[in-house]
């Protein structure tokens, strides 16, 4: 499959995380990598970080959409970085460029990114973030993954 069939899954979450938020997102990132999807996330620290370390671990491909102006802010496992100059503004383009978004975890960042996502017609999945109507909530990384993936199945690579 071409990488741009591929699904992008956003995972979105806080830039301090607890250490248990950040070992469920670099779960979920693992998983987005075994599975061959793309990891699209803000490319920072934090609940991004994990996630995007995880995906590499898992063989995946990452794309981080940055709030600053240089691609050299990202983390080290992205591979895709997209330097904005918008601020939280890219929030927005964080949650339009996924096809599905799992929220771990997360402060009053995420919760844009959860709005936009409801506003794009995403489905939006967390754990252990914002219990608001549009979020299905999921327990754990293999739980997120599979509410995420449900539609899109199968997947090859």
């Amino acid at each position: 499959m071409e990488i741009r069939n591929k699904i992008r899954i956003g995972v979105i979450g806080g830039a301090s995380p607890d250490p248990k938020y950040r070992q469920i997102a670099y779960e979920v990132g693992q998983r987005i990598g075994e599975k061959g999807a793309i990891l699209v996330c803000g490319g920072l620290g934090g609940v991004m970080e994990a996630a995007a370390r995880g995906t590499k671990k898992g063989g995946g491909i990452t794309i981080g959409i940055l709030p600053g102006t240089s691609p050299k802010d990202a983390n080290k496992y992205i591979d895709f970085p997209l330097a904005t100059g918008m601020g939280y503004t890219r929030n927005s383009l964080v949650a339009m460029n996924a096809d599905v978004l799992i929220a771990v975890d997360g402060q009053f960042g995420t919760l844009t990114e959860i709005a936009y996502g409801n506003i794009y017609g995403k489905k939006v999945i967390g754990i252990g973030t914002w219990d608001i109507q549009g979020v299905k909530n999921a327990e754990t990384a293999e739980e997120a993954i599979d509410l995420a993936l449900k539609d899109y199945f199968p997947l090859t690579s």
